[in-house]
């Protein structure tokens, strides 16, 4: 089996088990969606999930967003982790939203990219979830299962996402990356993981890791 029809069949699979995929950061727009993937570095969906209707409260617009104080912003997404740099981010991309792009978030990567407190993971989250542009973001999670199923041996998230991206149709791309994250969570964790009663990894993992 080439790594081509490894790929096609594990595509099978996830689209079998998640013909649907909600995005699962709770937003409204762009721009909290924006935010609310800045918030989720090394943090769960879950818990920005259940911070973000307190920062909305606050604010949930550049325009007023950027009238808050930093401290403020900071002491609502202190439960996110890393409050201190992520308040001062959200501050300062909402002041540049409205000074550079009319208070809208830019549809293109390296506008986006430009922005504080934005790499091109999240980046590619908002063009692909926001604006529907073909976009393939790699995680650690997603990057940790790529070499579970042989598709990727990328020492990083880029080289991960090269391989996925030439492995998989781009039409396929916004729907897999959400796919592959919620497989991830349900049969394919980190840590305590049984390989052999993974629907994806008995048949397609790597084998040095399964012994």
């Amino acid at each position: 089996m080439t790594k081509q029809d490894k790929a096609d069949e594990i595509a099978a699979i996830l689209e079998n088990l998640y013909p649907e995929t909600p995005i699962p950061l709770d937003h409204k727009d762009p721009y909290t969606l924006l935010v609310a993937v800045l918030l989720s570095a090394q943090c769960t969906d879950e818990r920005v999930n259940k911070v973000t209707p307190y920062l909305w409260e606050l604010a949930d617009n550049p325009y007023d967003m950027s009238h808050q104080r930093v401290e403020d912003i900071k002491e609502v997404i202190r439960p996110c982790g890393l409050s201190p740099r992520k308040s001062q981010a959200i501050y300062d991309l909402s002041h540049i939203l409205i000074d550079q792009h009319n208070g809208e978030v830019p549809q293109s990567f390296e506008e986006l990219e430009a922005l504080p407190g934005v790499g091109h993971k999240t980046a590619s989250v908002v063009m692909s979830q926001a604006f529907g542009v073909p976009a393939f973001p790699v995680d650690t999670h997603i990057h940790r299962l790529a070499y579970r199923w042989c598709l990727s041996t990328g020492k990083n998230v880029d080289k991960t996402e090269k391989d996925l991206k030439r492995l998989f149709p781009k039409e396929i791309w916004n729907k897999l990356h959400l796919q592959i994250i919620f497989f991830g969570r349900e049969y394919c964790p980190a840590r305590g993981h049984d390989m052999k009663e993974c629907p994806i990894c008995s048949i397609y993992g790597r084998k040095s890791l399964m012994s």
